[in-house]
């Protein structure tokens, strides 16, 4: 196994590198990826899925550097990403400029990024060298994907799919923003409750 995923890895990263859009399975459901700071493979990943321009993609880091590469954490917002990082909170923050992320990713200085509990994001991301686009490997509005065979099954044009096998039925992350009087806005209600 530890092989077989080596190689995924390093076919994913290829694929990234190539600004090509991977799939992978994440704590929740499977996702498509891409460098955030490729525009042509970002807007690849809107037009696949049928997405709205104005609905920005999120991305998955494998580790509080990574998350802070491409986002500012501080007071409030960090104490609430301690309490439930790694894992699905999703955290609405402001963009690092000097990240390089496209529109489609980071638009009106604002980033939604969450450091991962998969071990598989990790590897990857690690292997990448930085945070990954990271959106449900399905169309816009339909089901989630939870194998490697749902994802193929929507008929999407991916370069690379790393099978980390069926996952087990979970809503997605939780989406949310810290701000400014420290309240919480959830963007979306997921698996984490606040």
């Amino acid at each position: 196994m530890f092989n077989e995923l080596s190689e995924d890895i390093f076919q994913a990263v290829s694929a990234l590198n190539r600004g090509g859009v991977i799939a992978f399975p994440t704590e929740t459901t499977y996702g498509l990826g891409c460098d955030p700071r490729n525009t042509q493979a970002v807007e690849r990943i809107f037009a696949m899925k049928g997405r709205d321009a104005h609905k920005p993609l999120l991305l998955v880091a494998g580790s509080w550097e990574q998350v802070e590469q491409v986002a500012h954490l501080s007071g409030a917002i960090k104490r609430l990403a301690e309490k439930y990082w790694p894992g699905p909170l999703t955290l609405v923050l402001p963009v690092r400029a000097e990240a390089g992320l496209v529109n489609g990713v980071a638009p009106q200085g604002e980033v939604a990024v969450r450091y991962s509990s998969s071990l598989i994001v990790q590897k990857l991301v690690w292997a990448f060298g930085s945070a990954i686009v990271a959106t449900s490997a399905n169309t816009s509005g339909q089901p989630d994907s939870r194998s490697a065979e749902d994802v193929r099954a929507y008929n999407l044009d991916i370069d690379y799919i790393i099978d980390g096998g069926r996952l087990d039925e979970s809503l997605p992350s939780t989406v949310a923003r810290v701000k400014e009087d420290g309240t919480i806005e959830i963007i979306r209600q997921g698996v984490v409750k606040l």
